[in-house]
């Protein structure tokens, strides 16, 4: 079952705005089947999710609830010039994420999500997960970054290059409303000095749910250690590498990690590969 893309109205930093959001959902997936938010990567939005979500949300028989953060799709987009703080995935861990839940009528003290996130959509569920610990029955993340590797900003910094700008702008209008603020806000913090220290290795360890890792071996914009680090800090984190996967595991091996995702939510209905 997939519901039409809607949008919410939220107050958050001093601005009225409006966040683009989707119900999905396993035909049999009543109110009491878990829930699952979708929590996206770094330049990513409700649509470009593709159909992954409802194909997992089907297989798990499980709700889903997919958004996209201000600024991006077709929320309320960012002002020219925006720029944002180094902590700008925790304000939308322990701010945004709360009050679009709140409006969304997801009491999440009553019955605790499962979140997905994808590269900095994982960082922010991890975030979530360690704030709001009892909100949270387990939390699965691809691609996270919980540090800043050279290689990400190095792959980053790549993207400022005139004709491969130009190119992803033009992809990225398919999906965004404004897609420029949202890209210069987002790159100009990944490759801004101060925030080559940002960590949440401190984190890490307050979150109490089941965590699954997982990330491609050819991840263009992480080493293995996202993944190692995760394990060390969270006792009973499990991880899973995938070959010939890039910075997309949903995209590049899409059965294998549905599989997996529903062995993790349920884990009396088959082994975890």
């Amino acid at each position: 079952m997939i519901q039409a893309v809607a949008q919410v109205q939220i107050d958050w930093s001093g601005q009225r705005m409006a966040l683009e959001y989707q119900w999905l959902g396993a035909p049999d997936a009543g109110a009491s089947r878990p829930l699952l938010v979708f929590l996206h990567e770094g330049l990513g939005s409700v649509a470009m999710w593709k159909d992954f979500p409802q194909q997992l949300c089907q297989a798990a028989h499980c709700r889903g609830l997919v958004y996209s953060r201000p600024g991006y799709g077709q929320s309320t987009p960012l002002a020219a010039g925006t720029r944002w703080g180094v902590n700008f995935m925790e304000r939308q861990a322990i701010e945004v994420l709360p009050v679009a839940l709140a409006a969304l009528g997801v009491d999440a003290q009553a019955q605790p999500l499962w979140l997905l996130g994808h590269s900095d959509g994982a960082s922010i569920a991890m975030l979530f997960a360690a704030a709001f610990p009892a909100r949270v029955a387990g939390l699965v993340a691809l691609a996270p970054h919980w540090f800043v590797e050279d290689q990400t900003v190095a792959r980053i910094s790549a993207l400022q290059a005139p004709v491969a700008r130009a190119a992803l702008l033009e992809r990225l209008a398919r999906y965004h409303g404004e897609p420029e603020p949202m890209f210069e806000a987002w790159s100009s913090i990944w490759l801004d000095p101060a925030f080559r220290h940002w960590s949440i290795a401190d984190r890490i360890p307050r979150i109490g749910c089941p965590v699954l890792a997982v990330q491609g071996l050819d991840d263009e914009y992480g080493s293995l250690e996202q993944l190692r680090g995760i394990a060390r800090a969270c006792s009973g984190a499990r991880l899973l590498e995938f070959a010939a996967c890039g910075h997309s595991p949903h995209r590049d091996q899409t059965d294998r990690l549905i599989l997996a995702i529903c062995s993790f939510m349920n884990p009396k209905e088959g082994d975890f590969l």
